[in-house]
């Protein structure tokens, strides 16, 4: 079996997140488009509904409301991306591969109240993705300076 996935410090991975979530226990291609509407229409209604909010709310504690719909809502937006680039065939099950996935949506199904916190998944994403970029480069091997042919190699 496969460790768990890469994690941010809180052991956040936005793309296991929504891999595991359109898996679900059987891995059924309604739930994936099931999964892939939600995190989409999620997106859009909800920062549509705080936007709303905002404009005709008169109050702040309404407005308050609003911005943490925004904020909520944008959550929705890389599980949106993860499942769309998850739907290809083989991507799902290549993200998936060596996990039980019922042991990785007991874990997530906790992980999952950082939906309601506003913009962390968004951070998470972006954090998980430059943590990553950085790891890759680090393994590859640094390729040594080609000199022109007419000078002198370089130190």
């Amino acid at each position: 079996m496969r460790s768990p996935a890469p994690t941010t410090t809180t052991g956040m991975n936005v793309r296991r997140l929504a891999a595991i979530d359109m898996h679900g226990t059987r891995g059924t291609t309604r739930r994936r488009r099931i999964v892939q509407a939600e995190f989409g229409i999620g997106a859009v209604a909800m920062v549509a509904f705080g936007s709303w909010l905002i404009a005709a709310t008169p109050r702040l504690g309404g407005r308050a409301v609003g911005v943490w719909a925004i904020g909520a809502g944008l959550n929705y937006v890389p599980l949106a991306i993860y499942a769309f680039t998850l739907n290809r065939p083989g991507a799902l099950d290549r993200e998936l591969d060596g996990v039980d996935p019922a042991l990785e949506l007991r874990r997530y199904g906790r992980l999952q109240i950082w939906i309601f916190v506003p913009l962390s998944l968004v951070i998470f994403a972006l954090r998980y993705g430059i943590v990553h970029d950085v790891r890759r480069t680090q393994h590859q091997p640094l390729q040594p300076r080609q000199a022109p042919d007419d000078k002198t190699p370089a130190p």
